[in-house]
């Protein structure tokens, strides 16, 4: 049976970077202790819109493939359709510590369409530990 998170990274992985995802996930679990699946499910469309307006061509490839609309917004709605649990809150993430993941996030950053910043990644987190859709343009 094929997983949400194998879903979302097989949707989007062969059509653009995700370094900013891979990098958020690895700083909330390390720093946080969170489940490894479901912090990049819930992750996972924040990264999406963040890089969207970097990789236009990318964001048009994902659409086609989820059949149409917004890339983010759809994976979204996927998961939440799902059951998937996309508060980082409820999956551990103390509301105090965005900060601090958006500071671990800018101190090392992987290479990323789009420049990583530090506020960015705190309204990008505070949108997800909230378990709200994401921003998109």
């Amino acid at each position: 049976m094929l997983k949400l998170h194998d879903f979302c990274n097989r949707a989007f992985a062969s059509t653009a970077s995700v370094a900013l995802h891979h990098k958020l996930c690895h700083t909330l679990g390390g720093t946080f202790d969170m489940p490894h699946a479901q912090t990049h499910t819930a992750v996972l469309p924040h990264a999406i819109a963040y890089n969207a307006p970097s990789v236009p061509e990318a964001m048009e490839r994902a659409s086609r493939a989820l059949g149409g609309g917004d890339p983010a917004t759809k994976l979204y709605e996927l998961a939440v359709g799902l059951g998937a649990e996309m508060s980082l809150a409820k999956l551990g993430m103390p509301k105090d510590g965005i900060a601090k993941a958006a500071a671990l996030a800018v101190a090392n950053p992987y290479p990323n369409p789009r420049p990583i910043t530090e506020e960015g990644i705190v309204q990008l987190l505070s949108r997800a530990v909230e378990g709200l859709p994401p921003i998109t343009a």
